[in-house]
């Protein structure tokens, strides 16, 4: 047995350094045990990307950036997983791409954990505010579900810039000075404020917004998992908000409608008539679109729809992802790619180093097209006509974001980008100039989720993943 001893639970660098160490002298998996303790140094610093010392075999990047994730997780297994990964992909160099292979699913499953934490985090962060000898100061205490503090931090402090903060947890802390990142020793509880003044207006706030006849708790909990209740301040109303939500529900039926702002309803009546969006207006922000499509009637798909989706993402990504429509879970939650096609997206991605942060995400077609069937509602293709209608929307996106590459999910997708029809398999993987951008087209990941075959659908997904590390070369 060899024993490597690592700095700290998360010591990517040193967990490097062993691994490579016992794969050159040939220790197998199994004989290899990976223990946190005392520890040093850095691992394949000066190694050229992709390649171990003294080594004859090739380490894919895309494992080293999924070995990354796989060490924030909690099992206590993990060095040794990716250890075992590691071993085999000497003989086996694409064994990564292998979704079937038992290691390869596991450790993408243990990242799709550590990122859903990530994503969680920057949800439900509740700063506190307090003060101190300089002033101002914020506070919040959280527990994540992985040890995603470090990975998670820089999103905090682009997101609030000029605040002094500090997130607590029981893993590590991370202190922002308006200027500088740094991280400390793990924290306490009771080292965080228990509340502050400004908590009674977001408790107001957030049962106001809550609609007792939208009420779906097992979708509820699923965004917003127990775990995470005791330190959010708004879930001390959420047993008593369910509990109310027949009775409201009923008083709201019962109520007569009210009626119409006059002001609001001649506004609403000049910017939904049949007139081309393009002969007077111009949004100049995302908000300002996104409040104008939910006014959109150039189709009739708005009449049984939710609400209009947008897309999301930075204002200057050079990635745009277009898909064909909203889904259902899209549809209820007013934002793209949230279903199981977009988990398929995410999870591609990350496989071929794409971040989902640094892309926009959008569709050809705003509203949800459908049909009910029972309490489901079936997805139906939208129209050339209906596609045409939307254009605009998406052609407004595009001025906004200013992207380099537009990959396409689909034919509806590639019709909303180029303005005429393709067959996809045809034109899959091959840079199409336009006048502002590259486009790619690749398949929509919901066809991956239809394919029966387990082996062709793994070697589709191989595939999407292919064209998806096409589009990171070109940008």
């Amino acid at each position: 047995m060899r024993v490597a001893s690592l700095d700290h639970e998360t010591d990517f660098d040193g967990w490097r350094r062993a691994a490579r160490d016992f794969r050159s002298a040939g220790v197998r998996p199994g004989e290899a045990i990976f223990r946190v303790g005392a520890g040093d140094g850095g691992l394949f610093d000066e190694l050229a990307p992709g390649l171990t010392e003294g080594s004859a075999f090739s380490v894919p990047k895309a494992f080293v950036e999924l070995a990354q994730n796989v060490i924030l997780h909690r099992s206590e297994d993990r060095f040794d997983l990716m250890y075992r990964l590691l071993w085999r992909l000497g003989e086996e160099p694409d064994l990564m791409r292998v979704g079937s292979d038992v290691d390869v699913a596991d450790a993408f499953e243990r990242a799709k954990n550590v990122s859903r934490a990530s994503h969680k985090m920057k949800a439900f962060v509740r700063f506190r505010l307090t003060e101190d000898a300089y002033g101002e100061a914020w506070v919040a205490w959280f527990e994540p579900a992985h040890r995603v503090v470090e990975k998670t931090a820089p999103f905090f402090a682009r997101r609030f810039a000029t605040m002094r903060w500090s997130i607590l947890t029981p893993d590590g802390s991370a202190f922002w000075d308006t200027r500088d990142l740094t991280f400390g020793p793990p924290g306490t509880r009771d080292m965080a404020p228990a509340e502050d003044e400004v908590e009674e207006f977001w408790k107001t706030y957030y049962a106001s917004t809550f609609n007792p006849a939208r009420l779906k708790t097992k979708t509820m909990q699923g965004e917003m998992p127990k775990r995470y209740w005791k330190n959010l301040p708004e879930a001390e109303l959420i047993p008593a908000l369910v509990a109310q939500s027949s009775v409201r529900t009923e008083a709201m039926v019962a109520a007569s409608p009210p009626r119409p702002n006059p002001r609001l309803a001649k506004t609403l009546s000049r910017i939904t008539r049949d007139a081309a969006w393009e002969e007077g207006f111009i949004p100049s922000s995302f908000p300002e679109l996104d409040q104008a499509v939910q006014g959109c009637r150039r189709c009739p798909l708005w009449r049984d729809a939710t609400q209009g989706v947008c897309g999301e993402g930075p204002r200057q990504a050079r990635l745009m992802i277009v898909g064909e429509q909203p889904g259902d879970q899209e549809d209820l939650a007013g934002r793209p790619f949230v279903g199981p096609a977009g988990q398929v997206l995410d999870a591609a991605m990350l496989e071929a180093g794409i971040e989902r942060e640094d892309v926009f995400v959008t569709n050809a077609v705003r509203h949800f097209k459908h049909e009910p069937r029972g309490k489901r509602r079936i997805h139906q293709t939208p129209t050339t006509s209906e596609v045409t209608a939307c254009r605009w929307w998406l052609d407004a996106e595009r001025s906004l974001v200013k992207p380099k590459v537009i990959l396409t999910l689909g034919a509806t997708a590639a019709l909303g980008v180029l303005n005429r029809k393709v067959a996809v398999t045809k034109e899959r993987g091959q840079p199409i100039g336009l006048p502002d951008a590259t486009a790619l087209l690749t398949v929509h990941p919901s066809y991956l989720l239809r394919i029966p075959d387990r082996e062709a659908a793994d070697a589709e997904r191989g595939r999407f993943v292919d064209d998806l590390k096409k589009v990171r070369s070109l940008l």
